[in-house]
């Protein structure tokens, strides 16, 4: 069993095969899936993809690219389709300072105005850091709640995606609860300084995941993503940290169970295939 813990299968690159690449996420032994939104109409797709099929779940945000867009009625609207019971998260929030396609400054009030939303909630949060480290670990030290160590509450509840930090800022994350989610360049020759971040990571705060169709492993590297990869992450993982494939499949699993499905299962949507 694998939980593809980040992937967009909202997007138009799936929409000749979208029930054919789902079914193979099945057959792969992909069992869960989280498609996130990255602004408000990537938001309502995710949904309803959840709404449609058993074992896919939603995160509803935007992204800092579309934050020059986000207002208090963006804000609006994300509250009321994060009660949907199978929204499982706020995201994907975050800042990049990588593209800058919005200001940093609209990119700052969308992502603190969306942890704060979160915390409201009690979500956890999916966050997309791309050069910008250092802002965002201020900003949720800032905005989301301090760890049981450190005051009272549940903690800071979230994952840094297609983590791209060194070892210090991986240890900074950890620090504040938080898990690190690792996608298809774990598997690439050239990554060597991604595997020895994943070398230090604690497999119990880690997440494994496709941002499908975009960072394709190794193996059909330069082709579109997709769900049913996610696998591959586990295998370069498990090369890293010498450990069987099933091992970290079963713990990367429970971590994602943990952090975003903690609730009773009662769905009786269809699955595909």
């Amino acid at each position: 069993m694998l939980v593809d813990s980040h992937c967009h299968l909202d997007l138009p690159h799936f929409d000749a095969d979208r029930e054919a690449v789902i079914a193979r996420a099945w057959a792969a032994g992909v069992t869960r899936l989280v498609t996130i939104g990255t602004g408000l109409p990537s938001s309502r797709a995710a949904l309803a993809l959840a709404e449609r099929y058993a074992g896919i779940y939603a995160a509803v945000g935007v992204h800092p690219h579309e934050a020059k867009d986000f207002d208090e009625t963006t804000l609006t609207e994300l509250e009321a389709l994060a009660q949907h019971p199978k929204v499982v998260a706020i995201g994907e929030i975050g800042l990049d300072f990588y593209r800058d396609w919005s200001p940093r400054d609209a990119q700052a009030r969308a992502f603190e105005a969306q942890l704060d939303l979160a915390t409201r909630l009690e979500l956890p949060v999916i966050v997309h850091d791309r050069e910008a480290h250092a802002a965002v670990l201020a900003t949720l030290r800032a905005h989301l709640p301090p760890s049981p160590s450190q005051g009272e509450g549940p903690g800071m509840r979230g994952v840094l995606h297609s983590f791209s930090g060194d070892t210090a800022v991986a240890q900074a994350v950890l620090a504040l609860g938080l898990y690190l989610g690792f996608t298809g360049p774990v598997t690439f020759p050239k990554a060597a300084d991604l595997r020895t971040v994943v070398a230090a990571v604690p497999l119990e705060r880690l997440l494994v995941e496709t941002d499908a169709p975009y960072l394709t492993p190794q193996p059909y590297r330069g082709q579109r993503n997709e769900p049913a990869y996610v696998r591959y992450v586990a295998e370069g993982v498990a090369a890293i940290k010498g450990l069987s494939f099933e091992t970290v499949a079963e713990q990367t699993t429970a971590n994602a169970e943990a952090l975003f499905f903690s609730h009773t299962d009662t769905e009786t949507q269809k699955r595909p295939g």
